[in-house]
């Protein structure tokens, strides 16, 4: 699994870093850190931040998809439960 935060778009609320705190971290009250190459146990928190970012600035891709499907996950569609864990 890769990301890519639009970091230009991020406006620092933080719904990632609460949600998947293993791969998104806040530096100070503004600046986003990331892990780009997630792992994939983290693949349901990280779903769930990417559908939690008020700016969708958060873009999920599959490298682990078949081939010719372009492993793009729509994080606002990433079929994520609305269940709250």
């Amino acid at each position: 699994m890769r990301l890519v935060v639009d970091l230009v778009r991020c406006q620092g609320y933080a719904q990632c870093a609460f949600l998947a705190p293993d791969v998104f971290t806040m530096h100070g009250e503004e600046a986003l850190l990331y892990n780009p190459h997630a792992d994939a146990v983290q693949r349901e928190n990280v779903l769930r931040a990417a559908t939690a970012c008020p700016v969708r600035a958060i873009t999920v891709e599959d490298t682990e998809a078949p081939t010719g499907t372009g492993g793009r996950v729509d994080s606002a569609a990433a079929g994520v439960g609305s269940d709250a864990r």
